[in-house]
């Protein structure tokens, strides 16, 4: 394993995310329709995370989630407690619903994510033995920067709560949908790859694995699920940043022998388009968990850390 891509990574030691709450305006609150999962743009009504946003001030939200025992990416168990990647993917859901409705300079392509950071408190996490979880959502809407009278990135931090505490706060900032001059470059082939068992990187099943492991010792990206409903729908091309994150969080728990209930924060940034297949990723080990690089045809694509539980 190539140490040095991974070294030369400066990214904050801590992923948590300092939530700021926005000044709320005075008055009535105005109705809105509820967020359906077309407007989202998702493929399935199952795949909808999100139950409503509501504008309570100049660039702070509400929003109501529910998360069920079931969704694809938790444990197949009777009492689970939800994959990370369900605060991404709300999070995600409800930028689309805040850039939707509230954010009209955006033209009518759904921004993608290319930053995300996570902060997760193990002690207050909601389990759930029943059908879903009800997940109050504090929203704000910041860095709104724009460009030629368009707009040119954005950035939601939320605060997910349960039973009036504070659990889980994912920040994530959105742009424009990369263009064709920006397409992902096909990377390997890498033959003779041999994928982990899914609880070596965390999964609840072995169609969510997002790696393999080279004759080499090279953990590339190849998912055994390559229209996977969740990290991977329609089949695209390139990765998603949750994706991406889901990757190096299987990265560095195969690396470093650690179970899923040990992460408690994880961090994405997204330089270049990565295809869907071939991408390689390194794991260092850091005082906080470790950081892991994506690279394609040996230039990087995206960065990234995962915080573990100290032992």
């Amino acid at each position: 394993m190539r140490d040095g891509a991974v070294q030369q990574l400066v990214l904050p030691e801590k992923p948590v995310v300092v939530f700021s709450r926005g000044r709320r305006a005075a008055g009535p609150e105005r109705a809105e329709d509820p967020v359906t999962w077309r407007g989202l743009g998702l493929e399935t009504m199952a795949s909808l995370l999100v139950e409503s946003v509501r504008r309570r001030g100049d660039r702070f939200f509400e929003g109501a989630c529910q998360w069920p025992r079931t969704h694809p990416l938790n444990e197949r168990d009777t009492v689970v407690v939800h994959h990370p990647l369900i605060v991404v993917e709300s999070t995600r859901q409800l930028a689309a619903a805040v850039q939707r409705r509230h954010l009209p300079d955006c033209g009518n392509a759904l921004f993608e994510a290319t930053s995300v950071s996570l902060g997760l408190s193990p002690a207050t996490q909601p389990t759930e033995r029943r059908g879903a979880t009800r997940v109050p959502a504090r929203v704000v809407l910041s860095d709104v920067v724009p460009q030629a009278g368009a707009l040119a990135s954005f950035r939601l931090t939320v605060e997910y709560l349960h039973r009036g505490q504070a659990f889980a706060t994912c920040a994530m900032t959105f742009a424009p949908p990369a263009g064709r001059q920006e397409e992902a470059t096909a990377a390997g082939p890498y033959p003779g790859l041999l994928h982990p068992a899914a609880a070596a990187v965390g999964a609840a099943a072995d169609t969510d694995v997002l790696l393999a492991r080279a004759p080499q010792g090279r953990l590339v990206i190849v998912p055994r699920d390559p229209a996977h409903p969740v990290l991977l729908p329609g089949a695209p091309d390139r990765l998603t940043a949750p994706a991406l994150l889901e990757a190096g969080r299987q990265a560095v728990l195969l690396s470093s022998g650690r179970t899923a209930r040990a992460v408690v924060g994880l961090r994405l940034a997204v330089r270049s388009p990565v295809p869907a297949t071939g991408a390689v990723v390194d794991v260092a080990r850091d005082h906080s968990g470790a950081r892991f690089a994506v690279t394609v045809a040996g230039r990087p694509a995206a960065t990234g850390s995962v915080s573990l539980l100290r032992t």
